[in-house]
């Protein structure tokens, strides 16, 4: 984990979350000290749905409301998937200006080419 940088936090792997009696689980959770915000991620083995983002944008909203403190930033999300032929990155930015996004939290984020090899060796670990 730490090719994420500086600042990230290791909060749980398979956070565990109930909404309206249905029992969800973001796959890694951290906790990004320089922004000041949780960073949600989702693996995915197949290409991203658009029920992954709805998905995201709902757990976003779920720390956004139960998790994060007063003086904490929105929560992002990212989804890495690895479909046959393609890694892919995207970002989930519940409540965020995307300006805001692309000036001030891209400066802390791993770039997607360290998240793909993130996504790359992590799904490589699970299948060994």
């Amino acid at each position: 984990m730490l090719e994420l940088g500086k600042g990230f936090t290791f909060v749980k792997r398979q956070y565990p979350l109930t909404i309206n009696n249905v029992h969800y689980h973001v796959d890694l959770v951290f906790y990004h000290r320089i922004l000041k915000c949780f960073v949600l991620i989702d693996l995915k083995k197949n290409s991203v749905q658009h029920e992954d983002i709805g998905q995201m944008n709902m757990y976003m909203g779920y720390f956004a409301i139960e998790e994060n403190m007063p003086d904490d930033n929105p929560p992002i999300g990212i989804i890495l998937s690895k479909n046959k032929d393609e890694l892919l990155v995207e970002y989930a930015t519940y409540g965020m200006d995307s300006n805001l996004f692309v000036s001030k939290y891209e400066l802390y984020l791993p770039n997607r080419k360290e998240l793909e090899k993130l996504v790359k060796d992590i799904l490589d670990d699970e299948e060994n």
